[in-house]
C-alpha cells in the first residue's frame, strides 16, 4: 500500500504555469547584483520608531527602480512587430503578493499604477491593502475585479490559454493595461540564504529581490560589515542593447546606494 496525500491546486496557478511556458521564448539577459543598502535600511528603521505608519523597504525600492526606468525608458519598452518599440509614459509595476487560499500560500500579482510619481508610503499602503483584502472568485490580479475572460480562464485547455497570452503580448497597449511594463517579485523576507534567484517573466523588465545579507564590504575606503541586497534583473535583449543595459544598471545601483551617504 502506498501512502500519499492530495493537495488543492488553485486555478489561479494555471496562469503561473502558462507564464512559465511562454517566458521560455523571451531573450532575457540576466544581471546578478550586490547593492549596499545599509544606509536606507537604517533610516527606515529609525522612521518606524518615530511614526505609527511603516514604510516598507520593498516600497522604497520600487520607487528607486521606477525612477531609474523613467530615466532609461527603453529598458521597459514593448516590441511591436518587426521594427517598432512602444514606450509608455507611465511606469506600472506588477508585484507578486503572497495570499492564503484554502490553507495554501499562493502568489498573486498586484499592479501598481504610476509608481514613478507615488511615494513609498503610498505604495506601502497599497501593498498592505492587497494583503488584507479577501480574494474574489476568479480573481487573478489583486484589487482589480475579474472580468469575463478572467472568470472563465481556468476552463480553457492549456494551448488555448497560451494563445490568449500570445495575443495579449503582441498588443502592447492591452499587455500594459493588464500587467504593466515592469515585474517585481521578492523572496527577501523568506530567509537569509546568501543566494540569488532568477525569476521567470513575460514583462520587458523583471526584478528578483533576494535577501539582504550582512557581509564585509568596502565603504569610505574601509572594510565594514554592511547590509548587502542580492538583486537579479532580467532585461529583454529584443528591446535594449547591452551598452544601454549597462548604463541602466549602473544608474540604478548609484540611485539606490546614494542613500548610504546622506
Amino acid at each position: 500500500m502506498i501512502d500519499y496525500k492530495t493537495l488543492y491546486f488553485p486555478s489561479s496557478r494555471l496562469a503561473t504555469v502558462d507564464i512559465c511556458e511562454i517566458s521560455r521564448r523571451k531573450h532575457y539577459i540576466t544581471a546578478m547584483l550586490e547593492i549596499d543598502v545599509t544606509g536606507i535600511r537604517e533610516k527606515l528603521k529609525s522612521g518606524r520608531k518615530d511614526s505609527s505608519f511603516k514604510t516598507s523597504f520593498i516600497a522604497w525600492l520600487i520607487c528607486q527602480i521606477s525612477a531609474s526606468i523613467k530615466e532609461h525608458e527603453s529598458s521597459a519598452a514593448y516590441r511591436l512587430g518587426k521594427n517598432k518599440l512602444i514606450i509608455f509614459e507611465d511606469i506600472n509595476v506588477s508585484l507578486l503578493v503572497e495570499k492564503e487560499v484554502n490553507g495554501l500560500k499562493m502568489p498573486f500579482p498586484l499592479v501598481l499604477d504610476k509608481t514613478h510619481i507615488k511615494t513609498p508610503e503610498e505604495i506601502t499602503a497599497l501593498i498592505i491593502k492587497a494583503k488584507n483584502e479577501k480574494i474574489e472568485s476568479g480573481e487573478m490580479v489583486l484589487l482589480k475585479k475579474p472580468g469575463f475572460l478572467e472568470r472563465i480562464y481556468s476552463f480553457f485547455p492549456g494551448f488555448i490559454r497560451r494563445i490568449v497570452w500570445g495575443y495579449i503580448l503582441r498588443r502592447p497597449k492591452i499587455a500594459f493595461k493588464k500587467m504593466g511594463n515592469v515585474a517585481i517579485t521578492s523572496i527577501g523576507g523568506m530567509g537569509k540564504v546568501n543566494a540569488w534567484f532568477v525569476p521567470l517573466s513575460i514583462h520587458p523588465i523583471c526584478f528578483g529581490i533576494g535577501p539582504v545579507i550582512k557581509k564585509p564590504a568596502i565603504h569610505n575606503d574601509k572594510i565594514e560589515i554592511r547590509e548587502i541586497l542580492n538583486l537579479t534583473v532580467l532585461l529583454d535583449h529584443d528591446v535594449i542593447d547591452g551598452a544601454d543595459m549597462a548604463r541602466f544598471i549602473s544608474a540604478l545601483v548609484k540611485k539606490i546606494e546614494k542613500e548610504n551617504d546622506l
